[in-house]
């Protein structure tokens, strides 16, 4: 998956530093949801950690020679971060960094655009650790405090520091108590329509060896388990570390009766193994806003090349997509199964016999 080329709020992020604002400090610092972009080299920046638990992002760091963890509890004089547009999220993202800004005179600074809450989320700092220090640039707020100081609220922050935590969803329907989740991952509080047609639509007949790419928090993976008792194995593949994590929890009934693996992997780079069967609700949108339907034809192109002979993709998309045409070119016996509410489910086909035993 291709990386940002430009990202305002990480220049805008850098911009006290390298005004003499700020300074670096020598022990290094912790860059929480860190970005590889224009100007984020490692001599630039001696001694920074990064943390970032989407798989893609995390490889550009790695690659551009950081040292990247999906998460982690050290501490540090100066912790850098970049929160997310979700409410809940952001704020735990801050009380983290909060948490783990350490000594007298440490610093957490946070670069916001304007049109994602900006002013909002420098609200919660002030609420959390004081008053901040603030600049613009590039329409982004960047914002920063001495949460050591004396000047934030302690209980605030343990409070906030909680809403990452995995809690239970889907409360007064039949799924309730069923799976937990977390602010912030893909449809996290509610089953996504598009993922609950494609599982409506699931044949009892599928079997084999299974792969779902995009697994989410695991509803997908859940429902062909059960309506498919004739899988064998099922790898769940997520490049949302902080989803994967919920997804081991809520597949956890099926592990006494399915080899499950599952795998913190950039679907769009490839699949190291094959299948017998493919589900998946690809992405159409990056971390940001804007569409990004090459995404899903990465995905099916990574479905294609991972199929074996006489194994089957099924696919859920928004119905404007136009994924027919990737998929005649990569694999055959394309057919729309259903069209429901904007979203419609796809199956294709790879040429060949399945294997004796497996179909």
């Amino acid at each position: 998956m291709s990386i940002r080329q430009d990202d305002p709020a990480l220049e805008a992020l850098l911009m006290p530093f390298l005004t003499g604002r700020l300074a670096w400090p020598q022990a290094g610092a912790l860059f929480l949801r860190a970005r590889q972009g224009h100007g984020l080299v490692p001599s630039a920046w001696p001694g920074l950690v990064c943390e970032q638990s989407f798989k893609p992002e995390a490889d550009a760091l790695e690659r551009a020679g950081f040292q990247v963890h999906p998460q982690g509890d050290s501490r540090h004089p100066l912790v850098l971060v970049l929160p997310p547009r979700q409410r809940d999220e952001a704020r735990a993202l801050l009380a983290e960094a909060v948490a783990r800004a350490e000594g007298e005179d440490a610093v957490v600074i946070a670069s916001v655009p304007n049109n994602e809450g900006a002013k909002a989320i420098e609200g919660d700092l002030v609420r959390l650790a004081g008053p901040v220090s603030t600049l613009s640039k590039h329409k982004c707020r960047v914002f920063w405090v001495r949460p050591n100081a004396g000047g934030g609220d302690r209980d605030l922050a343990a409070q906030w520091r909680r809403l990452d935590a995995p809690r239970p969803i889907l409360g007064g329907t039949a799924l309730e108590g069923r799976f937990t989740s977390r602010a912030g991952v893909f449809a996290w509080d509610r089953v996504d329509p598009a993922s609950a047609l494609l599982a409506e639509y699931l044949p009892g007949t599928l079997a084999g060896r299974a792969a779902d790419l995009g697994a989410g928090w695991g509803f997908l993976s859940d429902a062909l388990l059960q309506r498919c008792p004739k899988i064998t194995s099922l790898h769940l593949y997520e490049a949302e570390a902080r989803a994967l994590d919920l997804a081991r929890g809520n597949m956890a009934p099926h592990a006494q009766k399915v080899a499950l693996d599952f795998r913190w992997h950039d679907v769009t780079a490839g699949l190291p193994d094959t299948y017998d069967v493919i589900i998946s609700n690809p992405p159409f949108h990056g971390q940001g806003r804007a569409s990004r339907p090459e995404i899903g034809r990465a995905f099916i192109a990574a479905a294609a090349g991972a199929l074996a002979p006489g194994g089957s993709l099924w696919l859920v998309a928004n119905r404007q997509l136009p994924y027919e045409q990737v998929l005649g070119e990569r694999l055959g016996g394309i057919e729309v199964v259903a069209e429901r509410g904007g979203f419609k489910v796809i199956r294709a086909d790879k040429a060949g016999a399945a294997p004796k035993g497996r179909r």
